[in-house]
């Protein structure tokens, strides 16, 4: 590979480079580094506690680094507001599914094109006519990606009144709905029966495919990150132990040891 290609490389997607982050005399990540390139399903696992969230809120700015950096697509953005990592590219989902319960399945993906396309309050409240247009594409937009996602049908009924594994498949489609480059999953397979997890592995990877997007998982379930991930990353006690394909990690002594020894 040539200087000018291993550049471009690097400047792919997501590059989270040496970070560190410290909450008084604790440290929670260490000189954490990841890549996670468009088309790519990256996992990162470890035990409770690892630093695995952690690390999510560095790179959706809920945490500053304290030290290291974070880029997308080669610039810096680490250490911005949430608002603009997310207008930069990147969206999350969370462990604790956060829905407008109130809202309907539909007005919660419009909501997210809404925050993409920057519809302006002035406009908003004047509704002039952009507004009418803009709410008109979003709508079909939404519909469209609720048809991806399997949820088509149930546009109009009440978020909260959603079977568990549909709230989930619903968070993610109001992520997608960003128009994120990299997408962070944080648990999406949490509460599933065996059944639905077998559906969301199937649906990851569509929406990798589909999309073109890089995808980084946090997952506890060992089946599904070992089966879908290319490459994982793990973290023991905020510092990360092993890098490597699915089978070069279960292999490795370390992670035996701190995780899936623990599992066992």
């Amino acid at each position: 590979m040539s200087a000018a290609a291993a550049s471009k490389n690097e400047q792919d997607g997501l590059r989270v480079d040496h970070v560190t982050r410290r909450f008084g005399g604790l440290t929670a990540v260490s000189d954490f580094s990841l890549q996670v390139r468009p088309g790519e399903l990256v996992g990162l696992i470890g035990p409770n506690g690892a630093g695995k969230t952690t690390a999510f809120n560095v790179v959706t700015g809920v945490y500053k680094p304290s030290s290291g950096e974070v880029y997308l697509e080669g610039k810096r953005i680490g250490g911005q507001p949430v608002q603009a990592i997310n207008r930069s590219g990147i969206a999350r989902t969370f462990q604790n599914i956060r829905l407008f319960g109130s809202l309907s399945v539909l007005d919660n993906v419009t909501v997210g094109f809404s925050r993409s396309r920057e519809l302006g309050l002035t406009r908003t409240l004047l509704r002039a006519p952009r507004f009418f247009r803009e709410h008109d594409r979003a709508t079909a937009d939404g519909m469209a990606l609720l048809e991806t996602l399997g949820l088509s049908a149930k546009a109009h009924y009440l978020a909260r009144n959603l079977p568990y594994g549909d709230q989930r498949r619903l968070e993610i489609a109001r992520a997608l709905a960003t128009r994120p480059k990299i997408l962070l999953l944080d648990e999406p397979a949490a509460g599933m029966n065996p059944q639905e997890k077998l559906v969301l592995m199937d649906l990851i990877r569509s929406i990798r495919d589909q999309f073109g997007l890089g995808i980084l998982l946090i997952e506890h379930d060992m089946k599904l990150v070992m089966t879908i991930c290319e490459r994982i990353t793990v973290l023991d006690h905020g510092e990360t132990i092993a890098v490597g394909t699915p089978a070069e990690v279960q292999r490795n002594p370390k992670v035996i040891e701190a995780y899936l020894g623990e599992a066992a």
